[in-house]
C-alpha cells in the first residue's frame, strides 16, 4: 500500500502559475473566485430561503389546522347561538400591548392587570358563543383559542421577518431567522399536538404538579381560595398543611399567588413548597425529579414576583420540587413516565416536610401547572 507524500506537493503545478500556465485554466480557477466573492452572499440568501420557505408553509398549516380544529369543536360540541367563524376570527387576531416599562415601577401591577382584563374579555366572549356551556367546556375553548391565536402570531412574525429580508436581499438579516426557526419549529408543533388532548380534556406533562398535590386533597374538604383555585387543610406528623392547586379538572392554571396571599394572612407559615413541571436540558432523562430553592412557576412572571413578595414580606423559605420535561412533553399528552412519577413527587414532598420543618409548624404546598384533567 502507497502513502500519500505530503511534503512533495508541487503548488506551482496545483494552481497551474507555472511558465507553462494554461490562460484556460487560470480562468477556470479564478472566475469562481471572484463569482463567489461578488455573489456568494446572495447564493447563501436563496438556499436558507428555501429551508425557511418550508418552515414557513408548515408554519401556515398549523395556524389554518388549529382554527379549522376549534371551529368544528364549537361548532359540533357546544350548540352556539349563531355562526361563530366570524367572532372567532376576531378572537384569534386579539392583541396584547404590555405597558411601558422605561419607569419599571410598578410595572408588575400594570402586567398584571392587563392580562387578567384579556382572559377576563375572552372568557366573556368565549361564554357569549354559546351561553349554555359549562365551565369546564369555557376553559378548553379558551385553551384552545390562545393556541390558535399563539400560532396566528408566531406565523406572522416569522413571515415578516422572512418577507423583509428577502425584500431587501439582506442575508444577515435572514441569519438570526434560521438560527432560531429550530426552536420555533419545535413549539409550533408541540401546540399543534397539544389541540386533540385539550379537546378531550386529557392531562399534560405540566399537569405533573396539579397532579401530585391533587392525591395529596383525596378524601378532604375543599375550599375555594381565589378565582379557579381550591384549597384543603390537613395534617402531616404534627404539622399544618395547606394544599393549594388550580382547580380540575378544567383546563386552567388558576391564580395561586392570589390562594397564598389569603392564606399567608390568616396563618403563619413557616414553609412554602411548590411543584412544578420544568423544561429539561438537552441529555437530561425525561421524568428525572430534582429539588431546589425558589418559586417553581413559569408564565409571563407576575404570579412568581407575587410568591416571591410574599415569601420575602414574611421570611418564608419557598422549597421546589420539578419533574424534567421537553417543551413537547410539557404540552401534549401526559407520558406514563411522568404520571407514574407523582407517587414518587409525593413522598419527597413529605420528606421535605419532616427535613425542613418541626412539629406545630405549618407549610403551604403549591401544585404549579395546567390542570387539565387532573381533579381533586
Amino acid at each position: 500500500m502507497s502513502l500519500v507524500n505530503f511534503t512533495s506537493f508541487d503548488f506551482d503545478q496545483l494552481f497551474a502559475m507555472g511558465d507553462d500556465t494554461n490562460p484556460l485554466m487560470m480562468l477556470v480557477w479564478i472566475l469562481p473566485i471572484f463569482f463567489f466573492v461578488f455573489y456568494g452572499q446572495r447564493i447563501q440568501l436563496y438556499v436558507t430561503s428555501g429551508e425557511i420557505k418550508k418552515g414557513i408553509s408548515k408554519l401556515d398549516g398549523f395556524r389554518n389546522e388549529s382554527r379549522d380544529e376549534l371551529i368544528n369543536y364549537v361548532k359540533n360540541n357546544l350548540k352556539p347561538v349563531d355562526d361563530p367563524v366570524q367572532k372567532i376570527d376576531r378572537f384569534i387576531d386579539y392583541f396584547t400591548i404590555m405597558p411601558v416599562d422605561m419607569d419599571p415601577n410598578g410595572i408588575v401591577d400594570k402586567v398584571r392587570h392587563i392580562v387578567r382584563s384579556r382572559e377576563d374579555y375572552t372568557r366573556e366572549h368565549v361564554r357569549s358563543i354559546s351561553p349554555q356551556m359549562s365551565d369546564i367546556e369555557l376553559t378548553k375553548v379558551q385553551t384552545l383559542l390562545e393556541i390558535a391565536s399563539s400560532l396566528q402570531m408566531i406565523y406572522k412574525i416569522i413571515n415578516h421577518m422572512y418577507l423583509t429580508a428577502k425584500k431587501q436581499n439582506n442575508y444577515p438579516l435572514i441569519l438570526p431567522l434560521q438560527m432560531i426557526l429550530p426552536f420555533i419549529m419545535e413549539q409550533s408543533e408541540a401546540m399543534k399536538e397539544a389541540i386533540p388532548v385539550f379537546k378531550k380534556g386529557q392531562p399534560v406533562g405540566d399537569g405533573i404538579g396539579p397532579m401530585v398535590v391533587g392525591k395529596m386533597m383525596l378524601k378532604n374538604q375543599k375550599e375555594t381560595v381565589a378565582f379557579q383555585t381550591v384549597l384543603v387543610k390537613s395534617e402531616f406528623e404534627g404539622r399544618k398543611l395547606f394544599l393549594l392547586k388550580a382547580e380540575g379538572p378544567g383546563s386552567t392554571v388558576g391564580r395561586p399567588a392570589d390562594g397564598l396571599e389569603k392564606i399567608v394572612s390568616e396563618n403563619k407559615i413557616d414553609a412554602i413548597i411548590m411543584v412544578d413541571a420544568a423544561l429539561k436540558m438537552e441529555g437530561e432523562d425525561s421524568a428525572a425529579v430534582a429539588r431546589g430553592f425558589g418559586a417553581a412557576i413559569g408564565g409571563i412572571g407576575t404570579e412568581k414576583f407575587e410568591i416571591e413578595a410574599i415569601a420575602t414580606s414574611k421570611n418564608i423559605p419557598i422549597f421546589s420540587i420539578v419533574v424534567k420535561q421537553s417543551v413537547k412533553e410539557a404540552i401534549t399528552l401526559m407520558t406514563k413516565e411522568i404520571a407514574d412519577k407523582a407517587d414518587d413527587v409525593r413522598t419527597q414532598v413529605y420528606e421535605m416536610i419532616q427535613e425542613n420543618t418541626t412539629q406545630g409548624q405549618s407549610i403551604a404546598i403549591i401544585g404549579v401547572g395546567n390542570t387539565a384533567g387532573v381533579p381533586q
